[in-house]
């Protein structure tokens, strides 16, 4: 899976790869997907959602650029495994599912795996998690139109957001950096994501 990335994508982000070396992607996937874990491809963790192909999660947790010291708040757990390899790289993730039985089922394979440093709940993430905030860097595992200024608001200053951002299927993967109160932002390569849900 790490050659591949270093091949094909011509990926460069060793502390990324160690992360995943030490996380075993097979726990975060389902029973009849554990033979395919290490495929670079995204797959079906029910409740219409998937867990996102290795190397854009390589590729998003790069661009983060986290140093160990960071409090990253993620949005979208999914199977928990994008906060898996952040917990890795980070000093304290902070992760928000909206579906509650992906949140319960993330929260206990995170504990019984020994990833003692994330914090997950079932919530809107368009609302991000004030009580936490500001965090050093926000990555959203959704795709979305227009990232919301709330979460936004939560970036704290020279913090880094990560999103796929567009409207269809088709995203452009999205890097916004706070400086002096200002948003600026780069875009990088096309995504496939499903899409970021608003509740009313």
């Amino acid at each position: 899976m790490i050659e591949e990335m270093r091949i094909r994508y011509r990926l460069n982000a060793p502390q990324v790869f160690t992360a995943m070396l030490n996380v075993p992607r097979e726990e975060f996937v389902l029973p009849e997907y554990k033979d395919i874990a290490y495929s670079d491809a995204a797959l079906s963790i029910g409740y219409g959602q998937t867990i996102s192909q290795p190397y854009t999660v390589a590729f998003m947790t790069n661009l983060l650029e986290v140093t160990g010291d960071e409090r990253v708040l993620e949005i979208g757990t999914g199977s928990g495994y994008q906060a898996a390899i952040l917990s890795q790289l980070a000093d304290k993730v902070f992760t928000i599912e909206r579906i509650e039985p992906l949140a319960d089922s993330a929260r206990e394979r995170l504990k019984r795996l020994g990833y003692t440093n994330v914090e997950v709940k079932a919530g809107r993430g368009e609302e991000g998690w004030p009580k936490k905030a500001p965090f050093e860097a926000i990555i959203l595992t959704a795709g979305v139109a227009k990232v919301p200024k709330t979460l936004l608001d939560q970036l704290k200053e020279g913090g880094v957001l990560v999103a796929p951002v567009g409207v269809g299927p088709d995203k452009k993967m999205t890097k916004f950096i706070k400086k002096k109160g200002k948003i600026s932002q780069k875009q990088y390569g096309i995504f496939h994501f499903v899409p970021f849900i608003e509740e009313n």
